[in-house]
């Protein structure tokens, strides 16, 4: 299978990222609101473990849309994507640590980690939608961190949208795809 083959089967499967990135953003969306309304700690907690459910719902929710949740077992992408999900949990190290420093800086340092998480989706599905939302999450949690006002979950909020965004944008690619076909 050749590698336009493979991100065709990947964005077909996937819906473009559609479900994992919605269920992505609704996650955003939960840890943003417990953390401006009832505590950072509680938001925070519910990013980093909602976060370990991404896979199964995304999965479960593909299947709900009648899509295979899975490609063939000629498909070398597939491994690129369980790697690209790993780097996350492992860079949440870094968001801990700058954390400690300033909590205001939770919501920033995990958008810099998730954007910088999207780049290899752009090879993986071969769509170059993914390298704008990886631009967007990295220069904007740079630049909350950085000159943003302490408002804890703004980056929260700010994520949220725009997983949930793209996840229509790609969604809709897909699909506009699929018709012509």
């Amino acid at each position: 299978m050749n590698v336009l083959d493979s991100q065709r089967e990947m964005r077909s499967a996937f819906l473009g990222g559609f479900a994992g990135q919605l269920v992505s953003g609704l996650i955003w969306l939960v840890s943003a609101a417990l953390g401006t309304w009832v505590g950072p700690r509680i938001g925070m907690a519910v990013l980093f473990f909602g976060s370990m459910f991404i896979f199964p719902l995304t999965q479960f929710s593909l299947r709900l849309l009648g899509r295979s949740a899975k490609v063939s077992s000629e498909n070398r992408l597939w491994a690129l994507g369980t790697q690209t999900a790993f780097t996350v949990p492992i860079n949440f190290l870094l968001v801990g640590a700058a954390t400690l420093y300033r909590e205001a800086w939770f919501f920033p340092a995990a958008m810099v980690v998730v954007g910088a998480h999207y780049l290899p989706f752009i090879t993986l599905y071969g769509m170059k939608m993914f390298g704008l939302l990886a631009g967007l999450l990295v220069i904007a949690g740079a630049g909350l961190a950085l000159y943003g006002p302490p408002i804890f979950s703004l980056g929260g909020w700010l994520t949220a949208v725009l997983l949930i965004v793209f996840a229509f944008v790609g969604r809709q690619i897909v699909l506009s795809e699929e018709r012509t076909k």
